[in-house]
């Protein structure tokens, strides 16, 4: 005989897994948006906090001078330097169309350039010596500042969907702001986990999403705009889009900036821009190099507890996954998947040490 209650039961696990599958198709338009909007809501918590005790019980008017501050200290510096972004990857993207700008002949100048010992070396190392490593690291460079300069054009193209995405954003955050007091709680009641467990992967997931955007992503905007100001300064064309690929590079661990900035150096070394070169080297490694140090554990605050190995792998497995919301959710993912784990490796291990007496 059917047992009635456990078909119910069934039947409504079913029904609630299609319609959670059926909302996400209806809203993954604005996925983007709508992560980006929890994403500023959980940062900026303490902030719509603070503001509610200058002014108790108005928490309308304290969510709107919170989404006010976001929007006149973030957003709109952000689009000023997206709109001179989108300018230069235009030209930047112009030129190499037209091989104006050919990485290959950059680094034939400076294979020229180097005493008769090295150029030797080189030869000798193999792959046709110097020619074919010329040729590989070209076109990787080029592939990368090309990819760049096509997202931002694309952007621009769609600045239609990009202003409706932008103002769904805004509205979620100022809702998400206000009730997030509540929203939370209500989520992780609603999972169907032990209410320890719940509470361990729902902090986890705070912490990590705080430390990665204070930690990963003002850092390295901090170390771009830095870099940015240096290549102006020595007169390099597109500064602000070297930049851009700084603070991109900047999340990958041991060496981030020094991808960019080291090639620029020997570049402007080997062809003969001394005073340029020795400015890039001291800004890389005095300026940018301890911004890290010094900016990374102020934004923190406290460590997440992920090897560099894995924020290294999940953080661009995350950006070739979903776009550059990948930098935020990689991390994350990572970090849900390592706490889940050890949730169930203490779970067992209780067990093992603590087993239940049979009365």
């Amino acid at each position: 005989m059917i047992d009635r209650r456990r078909l119910e039961t069934g039947g409504f696990i079913v029904f609630l897994v299609a319609i959670t599958v059926a909302m996400c198709v209806v809203v993954s338009t604005f996925a983007v948006a709508l992560l980006w909007s929890g994403l500023a809501a959980i940062l900026f918590q303490s902030l719509y906090q603070w503001l509610l005790m200058r002014w108790p019980g108005r928490r309308n008017l304290a969510a709107a001078m919170t989404l006010l501050i976001i929007f006149v200290a973030v957003i709109v510096p952000t689009l000023i330097i997206g709109s001179l972004m989108i300018d230069q990857s235009a030209s930047v993207y112009a030129r190499l169309q037209s091989g104006q700008i050919n990485f290959g002949a950059y680094f034939q100048q400076i294979h020229d350039a180097l005493p008769n010992r090295i150029q030797g070396a080189l030869d000798k190392a193999g792959l046709n010596s110097f020619e074919q490593a010329q040729s590989r690291v070209s076109t990787i460079l080029g592939n990368s500042v090309r990819s760049i300069a096509g997202q931002a054009l694309s952007i621009g193209r769609n600045a239609a969907a990009f202003v409706l995405s932008f103002g769904i954003g805004l509205y979620v955050t100022f809702f998400l702001l206000r009730d997030g007091d509540k929203v939370g709680p209500a989520i992780r009641r609603a999972l169907p986990l032990e209410h320890s467990v719940a509470k361990t992967l729902v902090d986890k997931f705070v912490a990590v999403v705080r430390a990665t955007i204070k930690g990963s992503v003002i850092v390295g905007l901090a170390q771009g705009a830095l870099g940015a100001v240096t290549f102006w300064i020595v007169g390099l064309p597109a500064a602000l889009l070297w930049g851009l690929l700084m603070a991109l590079t900047s999340l990958l661990p041991a060496l981030g900036p020094a991808l960019v900035w080291v090639p620029v150096a020997v570049y402007l070394l080997a062809t003969g821009a001394i005073w340029q070169g020795v400015v890039v080297i001291v800004s890389g490694v005095v300026v940018i190099g301890l911004a890290d140090n010094i900016l990374r554990p102020i934004l923190v605050g406290r460590d997440t507890g992920i090897p560099d190995y894995i924020v290294l792998v999940s953080t661009l497995g995350g950006i070739e996954a979903v776009g550059i919301s990948g930098i935020v959710v990689g991390p994350v993912v990572a970090a849900l998947f390592l706490t889940a784990w050890q949730v169930l490796t203490e779970q067992r291990h209780a067990q093992v040490t603590d087993p239940v007496r049979p009365e």
